[in-house]
C-alpha cells in the first residue's frame, strides 16, 4: 500500500497546530511502496554523525518490511522557544515519512502546573479517539501517566520528549540524560581553569523536587569535586525578576568564597548570568562556562566572556520521534531499540548527547542551526 500523505487536523480548540505536509497523494491499492528517502544531513563540523547514522541504519531497516501508512502526533508543551527547533523537527520527520500527523502545542497559556497536565491529557485523549497510532509527548509531569498509560492500553505507541516520565508504560526516552549532561559541562569546566585548589560558583539546582536539575547539578560537582575543586551552587532564581537577586547572589559567593573562586558553571538557560556575577564582583578574568544558548549568552561568547557553552539538541529531538514510532509500528519494539542501541543508556532511554560549542565559534553554530531551520 502506498503511504499516505496528508495533514491531520485535530479538534476541541484546546490546540495550535503546526502540520506536517507531504505530498496529497491516496493511498492506492496494488502500487509499490515508495521507499523511505531522508533528506541529506548538512555537512557541519556541529552536525552530529553518530544519531544521522542511527536514523540511517532505522531508515534501512524500515524500507525491507512493509510501509504502511501511519497517523500520529507530537505534543510538546509549546511551540515556541526551546520547543521550536523539536517542532521544525518533527515536521520534517514526518514528512519525509509521509505519515498522516502533526505538531500540536497549547493554545491556551494555563498559568498553573495542574491545568497544564489537564490540558494535555485532554490532547492526549483526542489524539487517541482520532486514530493516532503513534505519540510523540512532552509531558508536564506525573499527572499525565494515566493518559500515557490508557493511550498504551489501547494499542497506541508513546515515545516521551525532553522531560521523561518513567512511571509511565512509554516505550522509549528522547533527549538529554542530565547526569552525562551535568559531567560533560563538569570536564569542559575543568578545562578551562587554573590548577586547584579554588571553588568554582555553579549556577544550578539541588531542589529535590526538580529531579532533571538536581542530576544535572550533582554530576557536575562530581566531577569537579574529584578533580580536587570546591563546589558551591548557586540556585537558579527564575523569571526576570529574579535576575537581579541571583547574579548579587552569585557575586557575593565570588567575594566571599575559600578558597578563592577559579570559574563558573551555569547549568540552565540563564547561565549567561554569571558573566553577569563575574562582572558585578569585578573578575571578569573568570572563565565562565555555560549551557544553551540564549541570546544573551552568545553575546557573551561573542565578547569572550563564555568559554564555552552546551546546546541540547532540540532539533534532533524532534526529527528522530516519529521515525522511532515508525519502526516500533513497522519493525517491531525490540528491532527498534537493537537499532539506537548505540546511544541507548538503558532499556528505555536514549541521550542525544549535547553540541559543545567553543565561545569562539557561536557564530559558526549559529549558521548550523540555520543550516537545518533549528534556530530559536
Amino acid at each position: 500500500m502506498k503511504r499516505m500523505r496528508r495533514c491531520w487536523v485535530a479538534a476541541l480548540g484546546l490546540t495550535l497546530m503546526t502540520a506536517a505536509c507531504g505530498t496529497s497523494d491516496d493511498p492506492t491499492e496494488g502500487e509499490d511502496a515508495t521507499p523511505i528517502k531522508r533528506a541529506p544531513a548538512p555537512v557541519s563540523e556541529f552536525t552530529p554523525m553518530e544519531l544521522e547514522a542511527t536514523v540511517d541504519h532505522l531508515v534501512a531497516e524500515i524500507n525491507e518490511g512493509s510501509i504502511e501508512p501511519m497517523p500520529m502526533a507530537i505534543l510538546l508543551k509549546t511551540l515556541y522557544r526551546f520547543f521550536a527547533p523539536i517542532a521544525t523537527g518533527a515536521n520534517r520527520a514526518m514528512g519525509e515519512l509521509g505519515v498522516t500527523g502533526n505538531v500540536v502545542g497549547p493554545l491556551e497559556q494555563a498559568d498553573d502546573q495542574q491545568r497544564k497536565m489537564e490540558l494535555q491529557n485532554q490532547q492526549i485523549e483526542q489524539t487517541v479517539a482520532e486514530g493516532a497510532e503513534g505519540i510523540g509527548i512532552s509531558p508536564f509531569g506525573d499527572a499525565n501517566v494515566a493518559a500515557i498509560d490508557e493511550a498504551v492500553a489501547k494499542g497506541v505507541h508513546v515515545v516521551t520528549i525532553d522531560t521523561d516520565l518513567a512511571t509511565s508504560k512509554r516505550s522509549i526516552y528522547v533527549g538529554t540524560i542530565n547526569t552525562s549532561a551535568g559531567e560533560t559541562a563538569g570536564k569542559t569546566t575543568l578545562a578551562m581553569l587554573p590548577p586547584g585548589p579554588g571553588t568554582v560558583v555553579i549556577h544550578g539546582s539541588l531542589d529535590p523536587t526538580w529531579i532533571d536539575g538536581k542530576a544535572r547539578t550533582e554530576a557536575a560537582q562530581r566531577v569537579l569535586e574529584d578533580a580536587g575543586y570546591t563546589t558551591l551552587v548557586s540556585p537558579v532564581i527564575w523569571g526576570n525578576d529574579g535576575e537581579a537577586d541571583d547574579v548579587a547572589s552569585m557575586a557575593d559567593k565570588i567575594a566571599t568564597a575559600d578558597p578563592p573562586v577559579v570559574g563558573l558553571l551555569g547549568l540552565f538557560a540563564a547561565a549567561y548570568r554569571c558573566a553577569m556575577a563575574a562582572e558585578a564582583a569585578d573578575r571578569t578574568d573568570l572563565p565562565v562556562v555555560a549551557f544553551d544558548f540564549d541570546p544573551k549568552t552568545v553575546d557573551y561568547m561573542r565578547q569572550g566572556r563564555v568559554k564555552a557553552t552546551h546546546v541540547q539538541r532540540q532539533y534532533y529531538e524532534g526529527y528522530l520521534v516519529p521515525y522511532i514510532l515508525y519502526g516500533i509500528k513497522t519493525i517491531g519494539l525490540d528491532a527498534t531499540r537493537k537499532i539506537l542501541a548505540p546511544q541507548m543508556v538503558d532499556e528505555h532511554r536514549f541521550n542525544l548527547g549535547l553540541d559543545v560549542v567553543p565561545g569562539d565559534k557561536a557564530d559558526d553554530y549559529i549558521d548550523f542551526l540555520d543550516s537545518i531551520g533549528a534556530n530559536q
